[in-house]
């Protein structure tokens, strides 16, 4: 049986909070320096064996409730909202692909606009980077896709078509760039997906997320501080908006706002939809300064539900309505982190530093 190694670059580790619970990983902090091989057969297995026993856990409910979720939201977005012309966005599913393909993983989004402004963007950006390998789409979730082909007559690949894709085609080098946040259940179900294809190639990388090493932090935080500049007058509180999540990397966020606040941007808070911080912790933070007004934003790679909806709409229980409901003026800025070239610019660094890995 033919066995194709699959190479998982180094992953997150989360130093230098003291009283941060760090996820178990190798203790490196750089992305490229450490190479942790397994074989297809291995990968598959061991991922197989972690789905099964996290389905019994708060995995499958939070899968669940995402699912639901997302369900609803892609329906609300169609009433609610004019997305924007999908036509406009290029869905990354011709084939003609060649040997060696990276192909970019994401959630996916039903907000055309924000869709091709942050992840096309990523894509666009890719691509432009490395040119020896085509770059292609692939999207986590089936809801999205099948909501923007019932919408609007266009069809996203999802994981399984793009990696079909890729088979048909004849890739033997094959790199998953990863758009989340973070390491997660998300990333965990990716790896065991990817696992069942990987004897059809020659290689399969895995590149990293948006933070993970110390440095990608770092940049991060500049990249925050640099597109927010223009709010930061001294009476502004500057709060970004993060997802979430039951998977203990969900300490990424307190992370960021430890880093944020010893590198004296202390007007800066990190808050999240569904985990901690949450909401309340950070007006409470907000409430120990003597802020008079409050900018809303999205940590998130891009601006869809969560941010029109549970940030910046006019419902009782988003952001906007329970700040301005504690005296603040408040500010929504619409726009995914995607946007961001400083962002994009990290995105580059892993995925090149997996595509040297292949050699090593």
């Amino acid at each position: 049986m033919k066995k194709t190694t699959i190479a998982l670059i180094a992953a997150l580790v989360l130093t230098g909070c003291a009283s941060q619970p760090t996820p178990t990983q190798p203790a490196d902090t750089t992305a490229a320096e450490t190479v942790a091989e397994t074989t297809a057969e291995t990968t598959a297995e061991t991922a197989a064996e972690t789905t099964v026993e996290t389905t019994e856990t708060e995995a499958q409910t939070e899968a669940e409730q995402s699912a639901e979720t997302a369900g609803k939201d892609a329906e609300e977005d169609e009433e609610n909202y004019d997305t924007g012309d999908a036509s406009l966005d290029n869905v990354r599913n011709q084939d003609g692909i060649g040997e060696n393909e990276l192909l970019v993983v994401s959630f996916g989004t039903s907000f055309n606009d924000s869709r091709r402004l942050t992840i096309g963007a990523i894509e666009n950006t890719l691509e432009e980077n490395i040119p020896d390998y085509s770059v292609r789409r692939g999207f986590t979730s089936n809801i999205i896709v099948d909501h923007v082909q019932k919408r609007d007559g266009v069809l996203i690949d999802d994981v399984d078509a793009a990696l079909t894709r890729a088979v048909d085609n004849g890739v033997k080098n094959l790199v998953i760039q990863p758009t989340h946040l973070m390491h997660g259940y998300e990333y965990d179900e990716l790896v065991a997906k990817v696992g069942n294809y990987a004897d059809a190639f020659d290689k399969v990388v895995f590149s990293e997320p948006l933070l993970t090493s110390d440095d990608d932090f770092k940049r991060v935080e500049t990249a925050m501080v640099d597109w927010t500049k223009e709010y930061d007058d001294g009476n502004t509180a500057i709060v970004f908006m993060g997802h979430g999540t039951e998977h203990e990397y969900n300490a990424v966020y307190q992370k960021m706002q430890d880093m944020l606040t010893a590198d004296g941007y202390t007007n800066y808070f990190i808050g999240t939809v569904e985990a901690t911080p949450s909401l309340d912790d950070v007006i409470a933070k907000v409430k120990e300064g003597e802020y008079t007004k409050v900018v809303l934003e999205p940590l998130m790679v891009v601006a869809g539900d969560h941010a029109n909806n549970d940030m910046a709409s006019d419902e009782e229980d988003s952001w906007k309505t329970i700040f301005t409901n504690e005296g603040y003026e408040v500010e929504c800025v619409l726009r995914g982190i995607g946007e961001n070239e400083q962002i994009r610019e990290i995105y580059v660094d892993h995925a090149k530093a997996a595509i040297e890995s292949i050699s090593e």
